[in-house]
């Protein structure tokens, strides 16, 4: 391929993968947008070195909603708050202020309404420049009416550093603000307290002798030690007050009673009237949702959660590194590379006519395409994520332009190959021009759209290397996506190493036209699985532009094809045809991006439910198993687990059989919701598949489902689980 035409290629995957990022970065309008808003507060008006200032995230809800404290009760999640600092900066845990019993229907949730102040303590190192210190904040939340709506946001600001041996003045816009959230903050308990078991229930003792309060309320940090919708009866006598509560049914009856660690609050009478108390008991354990820090210079991409399972240091890099190198090689297999088969086989039947020497360095370009754009994707994806954006790897096929641009691409190939235009050029024949032309422009591009193609794919191995990967750094991360080019690139690679494997394959000739236009069939394929992708993320008229950019694409080829051909008066107007029909196609795609589809929705008729993080509370609020399919339209394997294993009526019986409820979350488009599922369980894209037993444990299976896998999984499963089992 021509250096020109190859620059004009790549250069629209650059455009298109750039269009993806700004989406990325930038959210769209949401009826729901108003529900909270969240700001970065400081207490102090500088930095100063070796000491710690008070941050703050202040959540304002819409009234009516409201958000969570560390333990949310019967269902909700509490807010997540992941740093990026400058290096050698750490944070402590979130000061939860004392929450407030929300009933919402039969359950009882333990939240905010109106106004809250999270406080984080951030220390500074001993050493500063000269500033400004730059403080960045991502906070996650789940704001809930009788619906419950996802949120987050990207919060930053800029503090001075404080001159040299002073002391940081407090901010006065915000002096009134922290006062008010420490009022709010329970203090250490001034009286003995114990829980002790009494008639199969816990009772709370708080020996404090004459204490007169009322509207008295138990928040335990465990989740699951009471039941929290049970109503929490308060008495006092001589030796103090004493909270009848009602013990978790999730706990054996022989079990002990549960600890006294929570936060107690009432209402005291005193001489000058009500006083709303908070007081922590037992052992202040670190908050469930409080992040620490990491180091800007370590860690560009912050994640709320650590990665399910791995080694650390130099250890866990050669590990990721080898898994990655695994699942590089096993994606040459799976059905996302297929797409490239057939430039494959004709590079191969192309370069066997060559010297040795040639082939090698034909493979030589492929590999460098490979790995080239997979550090590329890499990088964008670690610098996207280090600005706030909850994306995965494959998040530039979440762009409708990107899918959009790879059908065209592959459609022009496709024309190319069945002899409606030549991407070669002046060559009279394929077989005259491939003996007399270098190519190595073409390997090198072989091996662009192999890795852009492939990226829909998680193989085996690979899901756990790259969730480290994006956990560990921007080097480590690099070297993790290398790993994983390598594997991808090594078997083609191999074989231009042995050039005498290839002098079997006849020499090219005639008859390679004949094999050049049965090989464009796989592309035309694969063009249409893209725009099967593209009609789920786009409404009717973005599908319609979209197809009409097809035929864009083929009206611009026959014009520059009939150009080449033809005389002097056609050679100067194909060109501008050609250039009017790629205005026309950029016009299309501005249109067909405009056209966002909605959430894609589940039939209800096949038992599958769309996922939610509040559906999937209600499930396993009621002891029942959940199976949680992680996937997306352009995910092959996804859809060919989907179809060969998850459809299979063996499989929905045993689902049936077990009670399973099954939850399905689309990440066709960008969905912060089930990124943070996916972060959580230490991977980056799909699929993803957790099985919940219902009674605190999950189990991850593989990324390659078999029927027997399944099934397996739920024979596992305890017995007395979900909802019908549990009924005497």
């Amino acid at each position: 391929m021509p250096p020109r035409r190859l620059a004009l290629l790549l250069a629209l995957l650059a455009s298109c993968l750039t269009l993806a990022a700004a989406e990325a970065q930038v959210p769209r309008p949401s009826k729901y947008a108003d529900l909270v808003r969240a700001e970065l507060v400081t207490e102090e008006s500088a930095v100063a070195p070796g000491a710690t200032l008070t941050a703050g995230v202040k959540l304002t809800m819409k009234p009516g909603w409201h958000v969570y404290w560390r333990n949310p009760g019967d269902s909700g999640l509490p807010p997540e708050i992941a740093w990026t600092l400058p290096a050698g900066f750490s944070a402590g845990s979130i000061a939860w202020p004392a929450p407030e019993r929300i009933p919402v229907g039969d359950l009882m949730n333990f939240g905010y309404e109106g106004e809250v102040l999270l406080t984080v303590p951030l220390t500074a190192p001993e050493s500063l420049g000269s500033g400004p210190v730059p403080l960045r904040a991502k906070v996650s939340y789940l704001v809930c009416e009788r619906e419950c709506v996802p949120g987050e946001a990207a919060l930053s600001t800029n503090l001075p550093v404080a001159p040299a041996g002073t002391s940081p003045r407090p901010e006065p816009r915000n002096a009134a603000l922290f006062a008010q959230g420490r009022e709010r903050l329970p203090g250490p308990a001034p009286w003995p307290v114990r829980m002790r078991m009494d008639h199969g229930n816990p009772v709370l003792d708080i020996d404090a002798p004459g204490l007169q309060a009322r509207e008295v309320a138990f928040f335990p940090y465990s989740e699951t030690a009471l039941e929290h919708a049970a109503a929490q009866v308060a008495t006092s006598d001589a030796t103090g007050l004493h909270l009848r509560l009602q013990r978790s049914g999730q706990a054996a009856p022989d079990a002990p009673a549960p600890g006294a660690d929570g936060v107690l609050t009432f209402t005291e009478e005193t001489g000058s009237g009500p006083v709303r108390r908070a007081y922590a008991l037992g052992t202040a354990t670190p908050a469930p949702g409080a992040v620490t820090a990491q180091s800007a210079a370590s860690l560009p991409a912050p994640v709320p959660v650590a990665p399910a399972s791995g080694p650390g240091g130099a250890e866990g890099l050669w590990q990721a590194a080898f898994l990655a190198f695994l699942g590089g090689l096993l994606l040459n297999l799976m059905p996302c590379v297929f797409p490239v088969l057939s430039i494959k086989v004709l590079s191969l039947v192309r370069h066997s006519g060559e010297s040795p020497g040639r082939v090698r360095l034909h493979g030589l370009a492929y590999a460098a395409g490979v790995l080239a754009t997979f550090l590329s994707l890499a990088g964008l994806l670690i610098a996207l994520r280090a600005g706030g954006a909850q994306i995965g790897w494959g998040f530039q096929l979440q762009s409708p332009l990107v899918v959009a641009g790879l059908a065209y691409g592959l459609f022009a190939m496709g024309l190319s190959l069945s002899g409606i235009w030549h991407l070669g050029g002046r060559a009279a024949s394929l077989g005259d021009g491939l003996t007399r032309r270098a190519g190595l422009e073409g390997s090198f591009f072989t091996g662009v759209l192999a890795t852009v193609v492939a990226t829909p794919c998680t193989a085996p191995f690979m899901g756990a290397a790259v969730g480290y990967g994006l956990t560990q750094g921007a080097a480590v991360a690099l070297a993790v996506f290398a790993s994983l080019g390598l594997g991808l690139a090594l078997p083609f690679a191999l074989l231009a190493a042995w050039p005498a494997l290839l002098r079997r394959l006849p020499r090219p000739g005639p008859w390679m036209e004949t094999l050049k236009g049965l090989l464009a069939f796989p592309l035309y394929l694969t063009v249409a699985w893209l725009v099967w992708v593209l009609s789920q993320q786009v409404g009717s008229t973005g599908l319609m532009a979209g197809l009409t950019g097809l035929v864009l694409v083929g009206f611009c080829a026959w014009a520059i094809e009939r150009a080449r051909m033809a005389g002097a008066f056609a050679r100067r107007v194909g060109p501008v045809a050609a250039f009017l029909g790629l205005l026309g196609l950029a016009g299309l795609l501005a249109v067909l991006d405009r056209d966002r589809a909605g959430p894609v929705t589940v039939a209800a008729a096949e038992g599958v439910e769309p996922f939610s993080q509040a559906r999937l509370d209600a499930l396993l609020a009621e002891r029942r198993p959940v199976f949680v399919n992680m996937t997306a339209a352009w995910c092959i394997t996804c859809q060919v687990n989907d179809r060969a294993t998850l459809r299979a009526a063996a499989v929905q019986d045993a689902f049936k059989a077990h009670d399973v409820a099954q939850l399905k979350g689309d990440w066709t488009n960008q969905n912060p919701e089930i990124t943070r599922v996916l972060e959580a369980n230490g991977r980056s894209g799909v699929p993803l598949y957790l099985l919940y037993d219902g009674r605190g444990g999950v189990t991850v299976l593989p990324q390659i489902l078999t029927a027997a896998t399944v099934r397996d999984a739920l024979a596992a499963l305890p017995s007395g689980t979900g909802p019908r089992a549990a009924l005497p």
